[in-house]
């Protein structure tokens, strides 16, 4: 598929970065190993990939262009967390098979804080062709960087993957405070009753709404309209949790209560008062891969 004329370009590249978000957003995930960092990045590469269209002449494989400026912009986003440095040290006369099924399998399951223990080199490799299926010469091309040296990340990735695979995760239980536990659980409360009237009551003047991948409000008049959209659908209950330690909403569908959550929100608070919303009903893919706990 080739991208043609800049006012055709913009059409196009609309819908396929609305079919390869969910894709994409595996991707920036499994890099940042946060389902939301994932998505910040995501909608940051999708921004620099609109502003490019204009001077960006035909574009011969865009998939592989989008997947080049959210690969770049993970790195930029790895390295202002100054986490990890991002040079890579592969042995590029290194030789593997690319096709294992068990080592497939193993990779697609890994948590996302696994995959933080690759170094990134190996980490992108084993992402792209264990997780999302691309070829050697597509995460070639992707990468810019030589088929040698993206089989020697993918055998070292793959051997650091089922040596810690196993490992039991230490990491601490998350926790809520109770100051933001009773604001959390008023909200809930308040949310499942449908009184909407009083969810408003709880809200900063100057509140920020994002509906991720659909629209931003801001201020309580703009905000309104959200709960008023929430009001004429059955689909939801609330129940309050953690996204990756995060205190967070979780959606769950009334009709079937032990399925996985479908989706959740995110709340922020300022001197008790509701400050930010960003809900992911739009995105319901950022919590495929997301760990998600109930309270």
């Amino acid at each position: 598929m080739n991208i043609p004329i800049p006012g055709e370009q913009h059409r196009l590249f609309e819908r396929l970065s609305g079919e390869l978000r969910p894709k994409l957003h595996r991707y920036c995930a499994r890099m940042t190993g946060s389902v939301i960092d994932g998505e910040d990045v995501l909608q940051e590469a999708l921004a620099k990939a609109f502003e490019a269209l204009p001077g960006a002449g035909p574009i011969a494989n865009p998939e592989g262009w989008l997947f080049r400026i959210a690969h770049n912009t993970a790195l930029d986003f790895l390295r202002r967390r100054s986490r990890e440095k991002t040079s890579a040290d592969e042995d590029p006369d290194m030789i593997v098979d690319p096709v294992n099924p068990t080592i497939d399998r193993q990779a697609a399951a890994a948590g996302l804080h696994t995959f933080m223990r690759l170094p990134v080199a190996q980490r992108s490799s084993v992402i792209m062709m264990d997780v999302l299926g691309y070829s050697l010469q597509e995460i070639s091309a992707t990468l810019d960087t030589s088929i040698p040296a993206v089989k020697a990340a993918l055998h070292r990735g793959r051997d650091r993957l089922r040596r810690i695979a196993d490992e039991p995760d230490d990491r601490p239980l998350p926790s809520l405070g109770a100051a933001e536990r009773l604001l959390l659980d008023a909200y809930i409360d308040r949310f499942n009753a449908r009184d909407f009237d009083a969810v408003r009551d709880m809200l900063a003047q100057e509140v920020r709404l994002e509906l991720v991948a659909r629209t931003r409000l801001n201020g309580r008049k703009e905000v309104a309209t959200y709960f008023h959209n929430y009001s004429r659908v059955q689909d939801w209950r609330l129940v309050p949790g953690f996204v990756e330690n995060r205190p967070a909403i979780l959606v769950r569908d009334p009709n079937d209560p032990a399925a996985r959550p479908a989706y959740f929100i995110l709340l922020a608070w300022q001197d008790g008062r509701l400050a930010a919303i960003r809900d992911f009903r739009h995105a319901r893919y950022v919590a495929d891969g997301a760990e998600l706990s109930i309270l």
